[in-house]
């Protein structure tokens, strides 16, 4: 057991460098598969971990949380059975009228989501679809844009989980909805990028309901020993099927009742 844990704490630092240097010099990694494993969940998040903390240091401030793998087909696609979430940290939020810069990003692609922005922790109790959906303050329209440190996005589940569940940026819409007003499983979503749609979808395909997704990132995360607090944003999950992006492209998403949200990134060589 001894040999199998230095073992680990071997690979999960070889790995999270290996995402890290990726990140900074701009040019995508290997998987990291080959180091950690495709499907040892805990190892990966142990990777996340790294990476999470190797942010702080540097001076980043966690402001929530971002689920992925919540549609059925992604996950056959990656033989996975649940979903994954990551860290989102203060720097990767944009208004609507700023330019995103498309060189922090490496292999970006963008997906229309729910946004939850929480009034109370999500720490105690059953944490089921009840209780989340009262700890919400409001829902908005978002726009996430994935992002792999790996190579042409040759992932498995341990791939991304380990690469903060793939994320990049994203921007929120202005529209600030109560779930008095707005049921996010009836969500229908449009997404477009320069005018021309690439992406439909609805409520349903986020694990059935964008309040499920919540209700078990709030256990999950609770599992983890860092529950959801009052103040975070939580993206909830793809509505539909993600689309490519390249400079100069403007993404737009709308969604009913949340209304809509757009990015605009910078062209190559800006």
């Amino acid at each position: 057991m001894s040999q199998r844990i230095d073992t680990d704490t071997a690979a999960i630092g070889e790995a999270a460098e290996r995402l890290i240097t990726a990140a900074a010099s701009g040019v995508p990694c290997a998987p990291i598969r080959d180091l950690i494993g495709a499907t040892d969940i805990a190892v990966a998040y142990e990777v996340q971990k790294h990476l999470t903390e190797a942010k702080l240091a540097a001076g980043a401030t966690i402001v929530g949380r971002k689920i992925g793998l919540t549609s059925p087909a992604v996950q056959a696609q990656l033989g996975v059975d649940r979903p994954d979430f990551g860290v989102l940290f203060d720097d990767m939020v944009y208004d609507e009228d700023t330019v995103i810069p498309i060189s922090r990003l490496l292999q970006p692609k963008a997906e229309a989501e729910v946004a939850f922005v929480l009034a109370e922790d999500l720490a105690d109790g059953p944490l089921d679809i009840e209780q989340v959906r009262g700890a919400v303050a409001y829902a908005v329209a978002a726009l996430e844009i994935v992002d792999s440190r790996v190579a042409d996005w040759d992932i498995k589940f341990a791939d991304t989980v380990a690469d903060n569940a793939s994320s990049g940026v994203y921007v929120l819409g202005a529209r600030q909805v109560t779930l008095d007003e707005f049921e996010p499983i009836a969500a229908e979503m449009t997404m477009s990028i320069n005018g021309e749609t690439v992406s439909t979808g609805n409520g349903a395909a986020c694990l059935g309901d964008p309040l499920n997704a919540l209700s078990w990132l709030a256990r999950t995360a609770r599992e983890f020993g860092e529950p959801l607090r009052a103040g975070q944003v939580v993206l909830s999950g793809a509505l539909g099927p993600m689309a490519p992006l390249t400079g100069g492209d403007v993404v737009r998403a709308d969604i009913t009742g949340l209304g809509s949200v757009t990015a605009t990134f910078s062209k190559e060589e800006q």
